[in-house]
């Protein structure tokens, strides 16, 4: 059961970065993996007005790094008007944030009730499809009586393509998976193993007991991860295009120790910590409430090439918004995703080339489980989930519509191809939905609609 707050019963630095955020509290769930939370946070946000029937509901569903504020990363594509596939003026949108993420629903930076202090790495493993049960329920306190629509991309597609099978049959009328899977590859998982490495490897890290503030990070690993996932969600021929060979300037890193038998140390006197004597007592900074700057950055920079300094970029912007125990949450959480997972049958433990056989096949029998007409999107450069991803979607999933956008940007197209993805989203909702967009649209006022610069998202102006 959720409870809607008028309050943050959890802040913390990075849930306050988030505008005009609303709060419901659960008061017990029991996880996927058998262990129970007990009276925690969920964040979501909600726009537009729910009518009569309680019905004209679109779920929007952020990707691994975002937030609920749709306006933020995904600016262009919600507004009100035909101009726009997320109108508010006929749907009353939800978004929830996910367990795991620093902004504001439970995670490892919440305070776990049974100790009074902050889960940090021993926050339980949840799944995407913990999240789609939480943020049902938080869906029936507001008063939802059915969804029309689930779009998500990335992460969020996984979610879109978990909302029907984890809700009553006809709750969920249609979806909108965008640059997804049905499960996550080998490839996927790989990469995520790679930035796990890299925050792991980090000795500021700690074992994930670090302060839980920008300054505390282990800036090194998370930094790198970041910038190794940038590479995972843009292409060469983007790289290319938008770098080439231009040149740009390289900052330097400095790090200072406070012993020379202690990488641990040399790290941590490096983000801004005091070593109290020779034991591993260590007195932290001040929290910081602005977005400051890595404190690994001594000031001085070097030649090198544009493309360097956009990823240096990339890391330091994540530095300031990104928890890394929350990073590893949601990166573990993406390689759990698999529809068929605990969905098979005892049939499938045969040989290898049997067991292959009989996967996919259940694979198919759920895929075409799901609400027919869907909209499945994908690029034609993706990377991470590539277009023979969707093209297994759409050909399960009954009567469903493939749209493949001739984009350079890779995965991230989903986010960067405003037109297109408006255009395809919002006569695909009118086609299926014509009743919503029927007489006076709900007065919802005015909106700024402008493209930003994204805290919590990819999108960039300039």
């Amino acid at each position: 059961m959720a409870e809607i707050l008028d309050h943050n019963p959890s802040p913390n630095y990075y849930s306050d970065l988030v505008q005009n955020q609303r709060y419901a509290r659960i008061s017990s769930f029991t996880l996927e993996s058998g262990e129970e939370l007990c009276s925690f946070p969920v964040a979501f946000k909600t726009w537009g007005v729910l009518n009569a029937g309680a019905d004209n509901v679109l779920v929007v569903c952020h990707a691994l790094s975002g937030s609920s504020d749709i306006e933020d990363w995904w600016r262009p594509a919600i507004g009100k008007g035909p101009g726009f596939a997320i109108d508010i003026s006929r749907f009353f949108v939800f978004c929830g944030n996910l367990l795991g993420s620093p902004y504001g629903s439970a995670s490892p930076l919440t305070t776990d009730p049974r100790t009074g202090f902050p889960y940090g790495p021993h926050f339980p493993q949840t799944t995407v499809r913990d999240d789609v049960q939480i943020h049902k329920l938080v869906l029936d306190a507001l008063g939802v009586k059915s969804v029309a629509a689930v779009i998500g991309g990335s992460m969020g597609g996984m979610a879109t393509l978990e909302w029907p099978l984890c809700t009553p049959a006809g709750y969920v009328k249609n979806i909108i998976p965008i640059a997804t899977a049905a499960k996550q590859s080998a490839w996927g998982i790989s990469w995520s193993d790679v930035q796990r490495s890299c925050i792991l490897n980090d000795p500021g890290y700690q074992g994930g007991h670090y302060p839980p503030n920008p300054a505390g990070q282990p800036y090194a690993g998370l930094a790198t991860a970041r910038q190794v996932a940038m590479l995972t969600y843009r292409s060469a021929v983007s790289f290319d295009k938008r770098f080439d060979r231009k040149p740009g300037f390289v900052k330097t890193r400095k790090m200072t120790c406070s012993s020379t038998n202690s990488t641990s140390n040399c790290h941590l006197s490096a983000n801004g910590y005091k070593a109290n004597g020779a034991g591993s007592t260590l007195t932290p900074p001040e929290p910081q409430k602005t977005m400051s700057s890595n404190p690994l950055d001594d000031g001085t920079k070097k030649a090198g090439f544009s493309a360097q300094s956009y990823l240096q970029y990339q890391g330091d912007k994540f530095l300031r918004r990104f928890d890394a125990n929350c990073y590893l949450h949601l990166i573990d959480k993406m390689d759990l995703h698999d529809l068929a997972r605990r969905r098979q049958h005892s049939s499938t433990e045969n040989d290898d080339s049997s067991s292959s056989q009989n996967n996919r096949e259940i694979m198919t029998t759920i895929l075409r489980s799901l609400p027919p007409k869907a909209l499945v999107v994908g690029t034609e450069t993706d990377l991470l989930f590539r277009p023979a991803n969707q093209v297994e979607l759409a050909d399960a999933i009954p009567e469903a519509e493939l749209v493949i956008i001739p984009s350079p940007d890779g995965h991230d197209g989903f986010l960067l191809e405003f037109e297109t993805l408006n255009k395809k989203i919002a006569q695909h909702l009118r086609t299926l939905f014509s009743r919503f967009y029927e007489g006076e649209a709900f007065d919802v006022g005015e909106m700024d609609t402008g493209v930003k610069n994204s805290v919590f998202g990819e999108m960039e102006s300039g």
